[in-house]
């Protein structure tokens, strides 16, 4: 990459409710580094950005992420369809104040193309990015494999360009009414380049290293970034379901948890992992994830080859229920009703049948999506600004993934 030509800045506008859309802002930032775009790509914390403007902080001391987390942390998600109606009614109460916020921002920190990797907040971002920089494009990188509830990501706003990793996400936008010219389709979920990276370490070596049996068959167990309480549940009833087993227990930020799991005397072989960076080499000595339907979990699984087992009942994350419906339809793991089934679950993903069925449809799978999306900003950061009376006509030809 020629290092010769004008320098671009990005702003990449992030939050920490939950890992995934900071690692997906990580990701877009260094594989920008590593490619040598002639870009300056910033991250935007949009918490500290609009903290004065944070109502449940007020009211409970405690910021929105925080409170995601930490109901993530517990399983309080049943209705949590409702607490998102709730969100974004109050988003809506709030968009005036919170338009002119960022307005202020923007003006303050220029920058050629902005991309947004969180949802709820896509409509007062595209009002105040094009009220400053009109012309100048905004793109929403989703982040799940769909848009649910509706406006979650997908705003009917002409001015938003759309980064979408599955066929249903398209469909959505076009519904919304945006044309091809502001559609890209990727083949996947944006992921860290090290999940691409081919490890030269034998998976029977790695497991040796963690203490576990070097033939056993192996789940790692994922719950994002703050882990969950539901883990111990796990451990503990397939601790006592006399299967081949041993396990991975990856708690992330969650000590407590971490700790609760170390001080237990398990009969299966049982590594635990708090905070780490290296889930990707963590699950080269897996054969099979065990985890909730999160995006980044089951797409960070399909390009590191590994099956999933995952549940979708009424605490599944709205957002999130889509990836079960995807995971079976594209018959890549087992969806449970309840992980009150995993034993039933771990024993169905152990056959030996049905589990090379599994790999060969993960294999089957070719995620690029990390590759692809520098070469869709990079064609955004190259068309002429259009001024606000040129901007209902596109001009941008996107070329789609199949």
């Amino acid at each position: 990459m020629a290092q010769s030509q004008t320098m671009k800045k990005i702003h990449v506008l992030f939050h920490d409710g939950g890992g995934g859309h900071r690692n997906a802002a990580t990701a877009l930032q260094t594989i920008a580094a590593q490619q040598g775009r002639p870009w300056q790509v910033e991250l935007v914390q949009f918490q500290d950005l609009t903290d004065q403007l944070d109502v449940l902080r007020k009211l409970t001391g405690i910021r929105i992420q925080q409170q995601y987390n930490l109901m993530l942390q517990n399983g309080w998600t049943l209705g949590s369809k409702y607490v998102l109606r709730i969100l974004q009614f109050t988003i809506r109460l709030f968009h005036g104040p919170l338009v002119r916020l960022l307005e202020n921002f923007w003006r303050e920190h220029p920058a050629d193309l902005l991309v947004s990797v969180i949802p709820h907040f896509n409509r007062a971002i595209c009002e105040s990015w094009n009220a400053i920089y009109p012309g100048r494009p905004f793109v929403t990188l989703i982040t799940d494999l769909a848009d649910y509830p509706p406006r979650f990501w997908i705003e009917p706003i002409k001015e938003q360009y759309v980064i979408a990793g599955s066929e249903r996400a398209v469909e959505q936008a076009r519904a919304f009414g945006h044309d091809e010219a502001h559609i890209f389709q990727a083949s996947g979920m944006i992921l860290r380049p090290d999940f691409y990276v081919e490890e030269s370490v034998d998976p029977v070596a790695l497991r040796k290293e963690m203490g576990l049996q070097p033939e056993l068959p192996t789940a790692i167990v994922l719950f994002g970034g703050f882990g969950s309480k539901v883990m111990y549940y796990l451990a503990d009833r397939l601790n006592t379901a006399g299967l081949p087993l041993q396990l991975i227990l990856i708690c992330g930020r969650n000590e407590a948890l971490a700790a609760k799991l170390r001080a237990q005397k398990w009969k299966i072989p049982v590594h635990v992992v708090g905070f780490t960076r290296e889930i990707h080499k963590l699950m080269r000595a897996a054969d099979f994830l065990i985890g909730k339907p999160g995006p980044g979990s089951i797409a960070e699984a399909m390009v590191r080859k590994l099956p999933v087992l995952i549940e979708c009942n009424a605490w599944t994350l709205p957002q999130e229920r889509f990836n079960a419906k995807w995971v079976t339809e594209k018959r890549v793991g087992i969806v449970l009703k309840s992980f009150r089934e995993v034993v039933e679950g771990v024993r169905q993903i152990l056959e030996p049948a049905r589990l090379a069925e599994f790999r060969k449809n993960v294999a089957a799978l070719d995620n690029r999506a990390i590759f692809e999306i520098p070469e869709m900003l990079a064609k955004l950061l190259a068309a002429p600004v259009r001024t606000a009376e040129q901007s209902a006509t596109p001009v941008i030809h996107s070329q789609t993934t199949p």
